[in-house]
């Protein structure tokens, strides 16, 4: 009997947030949670060590300077392993065009090989970026699916009938 379940690994920023304002629960771990309520997978929220600025600009500014210098930032907590798992949910927002660094240090670190990956992406305006891409590149060895989903932030909280179906 086959005892692997799924996973969602997602990264998601809280705070002031472009077109919605400050809020409470980032726009992608809005969507994590309705997949996790929908299929009961487990939730694993990538978080960078020092926390981005609460102000929009002020964190596009330093989330840029990290993209530009290919940075890998410190996590608070880093997954180790996913073998238990056969298909993995990667969340992300779209930060001119690709995944935010904190992304990129937790899927580098993990072996991806026989795993199935979906693809969900926020945004405000860009769609999936270059996202897809980006993780078949980071994921060696997992089967990335080509129907990924791309939600816009500022509904992220009224897109529920939307991710349930996608899944």
């Amino acid at each position: 009997m086959n005892n692997k379940k799924s996973l969602i690994i997602y990264f998601s920023r809280e705070d002031e947030n472009y077109s919605v304002g400050y809020i409470d629960k980032g726009n992608t771990e809005v969507i994590a949670d309705f997949i996790k309520e929908i299929t009961g997978a487990d939730t694993f929220k990538v978080e960078r060590k020092e926390p981005y600025p609460k102000e929009y600009m002020s964190c596009t500014k330093e989330a840029q300077e990290e993209q530009n210098m290919d940075a890998r930032p410190e996590l608070i907590k880093e997954l180790d392993n996913i073998d238990n798992y056969d298909l993995i949910y990667i969340g992300s927002p779209v930060w001119w065009g690709v995944m935010p660094q904190p992304m990129v240090t937790q899927l580098e670190k993990l072996d991806f090989s026989g795993k199935t990956v979906r693809v969900f992406t926020t945004h405000e305006g860009s769609g999936l970026g270059s996202i897809p891409s980006q993780v078949k590149r980071l994921c060696v060895g997992a089967h990335v699916l080509d129907n990924s989903l791309a939600i816009k932030g500022s509904s992220a909280k009224a897109a529920r009938s939307k991710v349930e179906d996608w899944i």
